[in-house]
């Protein structure tokens, strides 16, 4: 924004308020011996090209260095999940504060790593603001992942992800994935967000457990679970069966897209069948990790029936 008045009142067409003493002063009548002279300016008055400020002499705001989420796992679940994980084994940094720290050589729960005991305001500021941490953190890479095939042989249900990005929702989708006995979860690599940070706190370690296969395209994911036997069950809010309807006891991949987009157009012509959950309530919206849920839930209860 400029820093010049004159510009700004130029550009908004607002004249200036009557007493506002950064507005010119009149040189007419009445006047006085304050008004502006041949000679140059009033030197008492509005000056139309002031000094610009220096604000190079300011010290500078200390700014919080922005933490690198993806390579940490903290909270209580989530650390001890991801210990136990034999993925894990010998690799990632252990960080815990002294009450944690016992508690893990009482429970024998390290599994082999050094435990670092820090302070818990040392920790605060190592993890992005409001994390909660419990007394626990572990610095890690990402998990990489399985292959699709290693997920598909057995049958029963996946959930695959089309461009869930918010990591609250990822996570309790796992969570209510692990609860369920799905086989694992499909995501794209590009459109998918870390299996660590925030969207693991949120799964209480269930991305710890869980397989996970991140694919380049969904469609083509689709078309490699056809061939292997796999029914695909689109959840869309404007479709004609319901999911009671749709399910039966085949092996299933039930398909959920974002809340503002919902699948895309391409991964929904893959899907055999899509489906709706019924809301009588009226309400008719339901976050996705709830209608996951909802959708494991019944998949579950056809298969077994």
């Amino acid at each position: 924004m400029s820093r010049n008045p004159e510009r700004n009142d130029r550009k908004s067409g607002k004249k200036p308020a009557f007493g506002d003493k950064s507005a010119p002063r009149s040189g007419g009548p009445g006047a006085g011996a304050k008004g502006p002279s041949a000679s140059g300016p009033d030197r008492g008055g509005w000056n139309p090209n002031p000094k610009p400020k220096a604000f190079s002499d300011s010290a500078p705001r200390p700014s919080r260095a922005k933490a690198d989420a993806d390579n940490f796992v903290w909270g209580r679940h989530p650390v001890l999940a991801a210990l136990a994980n034999p993925a894990r084994k010998g690799m990632g940094r252990l960080l815990a504060t002294a009450d944690r720290a016992a508690e893990l050589e009482r429970d024998k729960a390290a599994n082999g790593h050094t435990i670092e005991v820090i302070e818990a305001q040392a920790l605060d500021r190592m993890l992005p603001p409001g994390a909660v941490h419990q007394g626990l953190a572990f610095k890690v890479q990402p998990l990489e992942g399985v292959a699709l095939e290693d997920i598909a042989g057995d049958g029963g249900v996946i959930v695959m992800l089309d461009q869930l990005t918010d990591p609250q929702n990822v996570g309790a989708i796992f969570r209510s994935a692990l609860a369920f006995g799905a086989k694992g979860i499909v995501v794209q690599d590009r459109h998918s967000p870390a299996l660590a940070g925030a969207l693991a706190k949120a799964s209480a370690g269930a991305t710890e457990r869980l397989p996970c296969a991140r694919v380049t395209n969904l469609s083509r994911a689709l078309e490699t679970l056809a061939d292997m036997g796999w029914r695909a069950v689109g959840l869309d809010g404007s479709a004609e069966l319901t999911l009671e309807q749709a399910l039966d006891e085949r092996p299933t991949v039930l398909v959920m897209g974002s809340e503002g987009d919902g699948i895309r157009r391409l991964v929904a012509e893959h899907c055999d069948v899509l489906a709706k959950i019924p809301m009588p309530g009226g309400f008719e919206s339901l976050n996705v990790s709830n209608a996951a849920a909802v959708a494991l839930y019944e998949a579950t209860r056809k298969q077994a029936s």
